[in-house]
């Protein structure tokens, strides 16, 4: 069977795993690697210094690894590195990082992304993440493990989302949004904690419990933030270490915030 299709057009320096599927019209360039099991579709163009892991799907038109879309980008040689198993539907685009930040934009493994997603220069995107259509990060942001960004959400330049967070429909978001949290609206605010989705990934009743009390701690106690520090250090000390370790996990995204959190 043809893995190739005879009208695509792979530069000769690219590197390509045999088991590498690509489509009608696909265009691939010099400083392309990718791994074993992927599958690129037609028309979609893989360009830049971009690393593709192993058994990815990239669906029709999507753009992968161009340059980034910042004034400040003067041609310098810049990366994108995506992991395994990564499904990219149609009309996504990915771009390559800039000087600014550490040259690389980077995206992880099992990760979902609909239609008309963009991921924009030095993002780093973790793992086993739901971007819904049209979901758009703008540069520099950090998406934690396990976050869904639903369709039409909006990040803001250098904005943190930490690990199983949600993210709302027609969301604005201009702060970080601490790990668990449910946040929507424009502009964004915190709505719970996202109790459906620790659910259905295993978490047990303490910890569920434990990142309740948390969050009402941090958004419900009146508590100003540094208060609501204190308050989450009490309750780690007082907590199993399985639901400790997952409040300690939000009492560290507060110390590493930049932007502020959404209250």
């Amino acid at each position: 069977m043809m893995l190739i299709h005879s009208t695509a057009i792979i530069d000769p320096k690219a590197q390509l795993d045999s088991t590498v599927e690509v489509g009608p019209y696909a265009i691939i360039g010099p400083d392309v690697s990718i791994g074993a099991g992927t599958k690129v579709g037609p028309h979609v163009v893989i360009s830049g210094h971009t690393t593709i892991g192993k058994e990815n799907h990239f669906h029709a038109f999507s753009s992968i690894g161009g340059p980034p879309q910042d004034k400040k980008y003067g041609g310098e040689n810049s990366s994108l590195e995506i992991g395994d198993r990564n499904l990219v539907r149609e009309f996504c685009t990915f771009n390559c990082g800039t000087a600014q930040n550490k040259g690389i934009t980077r995206i992880g493994s099992d990760n979902w992304f609909l239609a008309y997603v963009h991921i924009a220069h030095d993002c780093v995107v973790g793992s086993h993440t739901v971007f819904s259509n049209n979901a758009a990060l703008a540069g520099h942001v950090h998406v934690g493990d396990w976050v869904i960004m639903s369709g039409f959400s909006a990040v803001h330049q250098f904005c943190h989302i930490g690990e199983h967070a949600f993210v709302g429909m027609n969301t604005s978001l201009t702060q970080d949004v601490p790990p668990y949290v449910l946040v929507s609206g424009n502009p964004a605010e915190a709505h719970g904690a996202n109790l459906e989705g620790l659910k259905r990934r295993g978490f047990s009743r303490d910890q569920i419990h434990a990142i309740r009390h948390a969050y009402k701690a941090l958004y419900k106690s009146g508590l100003t933030l540094e208060e609501a520090k204190a308050a989450l250090e009490q309750q780690i000390a007082e907590l199993p270490a399985d639901a400790a370790d997952s409040v300690q996990r939000m009492r560290s995204f507060l110390d590493v915030s930049q932007r502020g959190i959404v209250r």
